[in-house]
Parts: structure tokens; C-alpha cells; sequence
């Protein structure tokens, strides 16, 4: 277990922690967390999650700006549910960059888990640009990647950081419990008469 494992395992946690309680804190700790991230899955030969941090540092950027100014006359965001169409294009894109880096990972790498770690990769993207514009469903996503990142990060020997995704998978349970009731709120909120 290593220092830079041990930092992205407290910057990881603080960092779902605060996104959870929708704390635009999330997002600095969060890009401190990537860079630490990087370091570590580069040096354990999972080079998809690794340059994934670099996209998590930009993605962390605009999220931080847009949880502050995105919304409507440049508010802070609300809760929302993901649209149709946004869902089919998210989907759509999820797959090919699996595909894709599961192909360019196999023939042109020694990665230790091509397919998982292009898997994993493609439904970070996906999740936390969801999370970026606050849609309530990234949290699912991020149940589904957290599972699958325990076991990989578990056979590359990175048990610390398979015991973070086991505690970010509890975290991601309790935003999904949260962020449907701050949705289920708001829209309370918009459906009450003047």
C-alpha cells in the first residue's frame, strides 16, 4: 500500500462524501483525487483508467462550474431526471468507448484487464458527466461501475483501493436515496400553487 493509494483514498471518499450531500466541494477534491488516481492506475498497468483521470480533472472543471452557475439565470443546478433521448445517446456512446477501448487495450497494451478496465472507463465517462449536470440516474451508473471496479482493482492487487469502491458503492446507495428525495422535493416545489 502506497502514499498515493492512501491519498486517493481519502480524496475519493471526501469526494463522493460531498457529493452525496450535493456540496460543490466535491469537485475540487475531486480533481486532487484524479490526480492521484493517475499515478496509481498507471503504475498497475490499467492505462484506460488512468488517462480516464486526466478526462475526470476537465470533467471535475466544468462540473464545479456548472454545479455554481449552470442552471437557470446562472443558478445553482437542481436535481433532474435523465431525458429519453439524452439516455439512448449516453447509452449509445457508453458502448463504443467500451469497444473501442477494449480493442485498442488488447492489441496495443500489456493492460492486465483490458475489457473491465475499458468497461469501467466507458461508464466513469457516462456517470460523471451525468453527475456534472446533477441527473439523478448517474448514481445507478456508478453502483454498476463500483461493482465491477472491487474485483479489478482486488485482482491488480490494489486492495486498498478496492475497500474505496466498496465504500464509494455504499455512498453512490445513500446519493441515490438522497438526490430522489431532493428531486421528489423540488418538484413539490414546482407543482405548488402561487
Amino acid at each position: 500500500m502506497s502514499a498515493t493509494e492512501i491519498l486517493g483514498f481519502v480524496t475519493g471518499a471526501a469526494s463522493v462524501w460531498l457529493a452525496v450531500r450535493e456540496n460543490v466541494w466535491n469537485w475540487p477534491i475531486g480533481i486532487a483525487n484524479s490526480a492521484f488516481f493517475l499515478v496509481l492506475f498507471w503504475a498497475s498497468h490499467l492505462y484506460a483508467n488512468a488517462l480516464l483521470q486526466i478526462l475526470y480533472i476537465a470533467l471535475g472543471l466544468y462540473g464545479w462550474w456548472n454545479w455554481l452557475r449552470g442552471g437557470t439565470g446562472h443558478t445553482a443546478l437542481s436535481v433532474r431526471r435523465v431525458r429519453r433521448v439524452e439516455a439512448v445517446v449516453l447509452f449509445g456512446a457508453t458502448v463504443a468507448t467500451a469497444v473501442a477501448l477494449k480493442f485498442t487495450l488488447d492489441e496495443f497494451t500489456d493492460n492486465s484487464a483490458p475489457l473491465w478496465d475499458g468497461l469501467t472507463v466507458a461508464l466513469s465517462l457516462t456517470a460523471t458527466y451525468m453527475l456534472t449536470v446533477k441527473v439523478l440516474e448517474s448514481w445507478w451508473i456508478w453502483i454498476v461501475t463500483d461493482l465491477i471496479y472491487i474485483p479489478l482493482c482486488a485482482a491488480t492487487h490494489l486492495y486498498l483501493t478496492s475497500v474505496v469502491y466498496g465504500l464509494f458503492l455504499t455512498m453512490c446507495i445513500v446519493g441515490l436515496v438522497k438526490w430522489t428525495r431532493a428531486y421528489r422535493a423540488s418538484e413539490l416545489d414546482r407543482s405548488a400553487p402561487e
